[in-house]
């Protein structure tokens, strides 16, 4: 096999703060595995909301506006700007949903991984006690991730993947998709639900579309009017205005019901009351964002007297991603590329995320060497 180099091409996140908070380095240390790691070479690495919101600082209480970045500015000295709520360590690579191929192993890690292409879990678990919700880290916040030639991985973290995508397609899932796949399973969305969901053109958004449509629901879908075909195609049934003065109304019309059985929502903010209001008796709701803002009003009476559950949904199981490999070799979700960028213009990648104008997701294709 080819030797490794000493060195790589990496973004390295070096404190919380704005695009000026992260370097490109050229002659960054390549990462040794651990005795139950693998090396992998990285082919491609998506953007998500959770590296520009751990970069930011958005995570911490002491910030209640949108997911813009302005969070960057009130985090310095705060002791929970992470989404677990503790600090993590600089310097950090980013990048969750990391794509390659893995080029070298740890002493404990099974022979038969190397050379394969795979795709990451990006739950970090003690798996001594892979169930404890306490007991879990992110790829790419609590140790380094994918924006780089390189990346190490726990080998129980590590999954071949037999699909004809590329690797800019196979970046695309494993952070949105398992985020989504976990909100419907918490909300247990199924067959001729009703389901509702927000934001639904973004990485999250559009991967709620698909799998609440595989799992046999009624799929309405907020957004923008410009991208509301693009999510037709998709598998929506009935597209809306991300924000209309009258949602039950506009639900009416186009259903012929006002109200929705699961809400999966990743927004949050002003309009976040009238989307509670649509909720039928016993309806679910589930979050796994707040990208308009997390400060809402609820009216508990609403809460209590249609006998509504609500969910918080961030750590998900192991099986969910086990689940979603298998939706994608067996050609039951698609991926949705919006756009690719080289490694050095991530600052560029991440504006792109952040300006909303894409369906699906950006990739980061690091530079060969």
């Amino acid at each position: 096999m080819t030797e490794l180099p000493q060195t790589m091409a990496a973004f390295v996140l070096h404190q919380h703060g704005g695009m000026e908070a992260q370097q490109f380095h050229t002659d960054w240390p390549v990462p040794q595995p651990g005795p139950d790691d693998v090396l992998i070479r990285v082919g491609a690495c998506g953007c998500n909301n959770t590296d520009i919101n751990t970069r930011t600082g958005w995570y911490s209480k002491s910030v209640t506006t949108a997911t813009d970045g302005a969070a960057a500015q009130t985090v310095q000295g705060q002791d929970d700007p992470a989404w677990g709520g503790s600090p993590i360590r600089f310097p950090r690579i980013q990048g969750a949903d990391a794509v390659g191929r893995v080029v070298a192993l740890g002493a404990n890690a099974p022979s038969d991984l190397l050379g394969k292409r795979v795709m990451l879990d990006c739950w970090q678990r003690d798996w001594s006690d892979p169930l404890n919700r306490d007991k879990t880290g992110y790829f790419g916040s609590e140790r380094d991730g994918g924006f780089a030639q390189y990346t190490t991985a726990d080998y129980r973290n590590t999954h071949a993947i037999d699909s004809p995508m590329t690797d800019t397609e196979l970046a695309t899932f494993s952070c949105s998709y398992s985020t989504a796949e976990g909100m419907l399973a918490r909300a247990e969305a199924g067959q001729g639900d009703h389901v509702l969901i927000t934001g639904a053109s973004g990485g999250v958004g559009s991967a709620l579309v698909q799998l609440a449509k595989r799992r046999g629901a009624f799929v309405i879908a907020l957004s923008s009017p410009a991208k509301q075909d693009a999510l037709k195609a998709l598998g929506a049934d009935v597209t809306l205005d991300r924000a209309p003065p009258d949602l039950a109304a506009a639900l009416q019309a186009a259903t012929g019901r006002a109200t929705v059985d699961v809400v999966c929502d990743v927004v949050g903010g002003d309009d976040w009351p009238q989307i509670i209001e649509v909720m039928a008796r016993g309806a679910r709701f589930a979050c796994s964002g707040a990208i308009a803002g997390p400060m809402v009003t609820l009216d508990l009476r609403t809460l209590y007297l249609r006998d509504l559950t609500f969910h918080g949904s961030t750590v998900v199981p192991p099986h969910i991603f086990t689940d979603l490999l298998g939706y994608i070799e067996r050609g039951e979700i698609k991926p949705l590329v919006a756009g690719t960028y080289p490694l050095s213009e991530l600052p560029a990648a991440q504006t792109a995320f952040m300006d909303k104008a894409h369906i699906g997701n950006i990739v980061v294709l690091p530079e060969a060497g």
